[in-house]
């Protein structure tokens, strides 16, 4: 366990050491985010800090392993999704531009044969996937990874937060299952999102913007189908849907509450898990303490999954679920909305 312990130092201190330089480059190049009806902050807050995340996250990769084939495809797709990041962040570009620019992304590993070839079925028997289907698929949930983290990212320090919790227990899964590539990228990430925190927590400092957010939840996707490469156990996809699953679950209840309101599932409203704490008389600090908790009983639940027979995994998850959609109820996350003029 020893060995990981320099890649995620090394993360966690360039990320750290970088994130005062590049808060002055976004003031310096104009990535600001300026408060309005539909945020949360009051002031002023430069964004971009995501930049210092990527250059943290590619050191401890860099100094900690050779750059082979499949490394290169995730670190080009990574610098890729980091690119669209800063350009949005500085230029607020339209969100079809953007898609664009996170399928190009999600195609450069899967061009270098990181790919969701096969899967296995509850009963241990092995799918494999033809080429026409696993490209899609693949690019599918690349995409829709890098966007779960960015739709979380709605209150100071909460999507690194959820992101470093989400790749500890996708590392502590990787080591158990002797991933040693997936587990060195994933400690990697995880402490470059906690360098970059000691700034972005309550009250933040700078924001990691979309060159962050993106570059997280884009990271964990690719790492996970790595992982499961590597081992043709589709719990390795699993872990993280499961790490994941509270902006998965706040995004699909956005979408049940809007078609229960009758408006369009992209319209944005004051719903969401954050909007509902905030509602009840939290801060901001104590709603985000309150999410990181959540986080991390998904982890723990996610590693007994991954080690127990897929009947007691499938009861746990299925308990869990309804824990979650009871408790989500009760605070008004499935409640029809009243207010759809608000951003997520």
């Amino acid at each position: 366990m020893l060995v990981y312990f320099v890649p995620f130092f090394i993360a966690l201190i360039v990320a750290y050491a970088l994130t005062p330089s590049v808060k002055k480059l976004a003031i310096k190049v104009g990535a600001i985010d300026k408060p309005d009806p539909r945020k949360v902050h009051t002031h002023t807050i430069p964004r971009l800090g995501g930049l210092a995340i990527y250059f943290g996250f590619m050191a401890g990769v860099l100094y900690s392993m050779p750059l082979n084939h499949e490394m290169l495809g995730l670190l080009l797709g990574c610098s890729a999704i980091v690119c669209i990041g800063i350009w949005d962040d500085i230029c607020n570009i339209p969100a079809k531009v953007k898609l664009v620019g996170q399928i190009v992304s999600a195609c450069i590993p899967v061009a270098f044969g990181i790919q969701i070839e096969w899967l296995t079925n509850p009963f241990g028997t092995l799918i494999v996937l033809p080429e026409i289907v696993a490209i899609p698929v693949t690019i599918f949930w690349i995409i829709g990874f890098t966007n779960t983290v960015n739709l979380i990212d709605g209150l100071d320090g909460l999507a690194a937060g959820v992101s470093f919790i989400a790749s500890i227990s996708m590392f502590l899964m990787a080591v158990s299952m002797n991933q040693y590539l997936p587990a060195m990228i994933i400690i990697s990430m995880a402490g470059a999102a906690l360098g970059f925190l000691q700034y972005n927590f309550n009250p933040a400092k700078i924001f990691m913007g979309d060159t962050g957010s993106m570059l997280l939840g884009y990271t964990m996707a690719v790492t996970a189908v790595l992982g499961l490469v590597k081992t043709a156990a589709t719990i390795a996809l699993v872990v993280p849907v499961i790490a994941l699953g509270l902006p998965i679950l706040d995004t699909l209840f956005a979408i049940v509450r809007r078609k229960m309101s009758g408006v369009p599932i992209f319209t944005p409203d004051k719903g969401h898990l954050h909007h509902r704490l905030l509602a009840l008389g939290l801060t901001q600090k104590q709603a985000v303490l309150i999410m990181y908790c959540v986080s991390a009983v998904l982890g723990l639940v996610a590693l007994f999954v991954a080690s127990v027979n897929y009947k007691t995994g499938i009861l746990t998850v299925a308990i869990v679920l309804a824990v979650i959609i009871y408790s989500a109820k009760r605070i008004g996350i499935l409640h029809k909305t009243t207010n759809s003029t608000h951003k997520q």
